[in-house]
């Protein structure tokens, strides 16, 4: 179904962007009853790159768009030096929400938990830190609902590869009773990071007792 939004010429954005993407009516999310709260107030976009020449970084752990997906930051690969990192990448820590930039389809949205071994990640990353030290986790069940992730594919702009940006997501309205559960919403996500950590352990272990086992036959 074609999407139509009429603008007055002073509705236009900064630079007088005439982009139909812009003005998508799919971007925007609907305020609940409750009211909402800016994505803005609760989190801070934050742009710690480093790269190959870094004083005393020392070596990373490396995370790709690729890696992140539903929630979860998942990296097999080992720590490498600085010296081959290449392009620049940004600073993680343990309570960060991170979320690609690219194709939202892919949903490679995810919550750094204690687990997640990647000390740095791609560029492509949009990285969020609370403003105010209280816990975040929610916030990936929260861009992962369908409304945000149509609102963020509505947004994306540009031709050989559509990004969004972190303005837009900054901009998203967070539903006030999803805030106000923030701290039982997130205790859901951190034990749902702890078991699906403790499920990878668990075949990880059982892949090394049968290459184990076939070691001993063909010995």
């Amino acid at each position: 179904m074609a999407q139509f939004s009429v603008r007055r010429l002073s509705e236009l954005d900064d630079g007088l962007v005439l982009a139909p993407e812009r003005y998508d009516p799919r971007r925007r999310l609907r305020s609940t009853a409750d009211g909402h709260v800016l994505l803005s107030e609760l989190v801070s976009e934050v742009r710690e790159t480093v790269h190959s020449g870094t004083p005393g970084l020392g070596a990373v752990v490396v995370a790709d768009t690729t890696h992140a997906r539903d929630g979860v930051l998942a990296v097999s690969r080992d720590a490498t030096p600085a010296q081959s990192l290449g392009s620049s990448k940004k600073r993680i820590r343990p309570g960060d929400v991170i979320i690609s930039r690219l194709r939202p389809y892919l949903r490679q949205v995810a919550y750094i938990d204690q687990g997640a071994r990647a000390t740095v990640v791609s560029s492509e990353f949009l990285v969020l830190r609370p403003l105010d030290g209280a816990p975040i986790a929610f916030l990936a069940p929260f861009l992962l609902s369908s409304p945000v992730q149509t609102a963020l594919a509505a947004a994306q702009e540009g031709g050989h590869h559509p990004r969004f940006s972190a303005a837009t997501l900054l901009a998203l309205p967070v539903p006030r009773a999803l805030v106000e559960r923030r701290e039982e919403l997130s205790e859901v996500v951190e034990r749902a990071m702890q078991q699906r950590r403790e499920a990878d352990r668990g075949m990880l272990s059982a892949v090394e007792q049968a290459a184990a086992a076939i070691s001993d036959v063909d010995r």
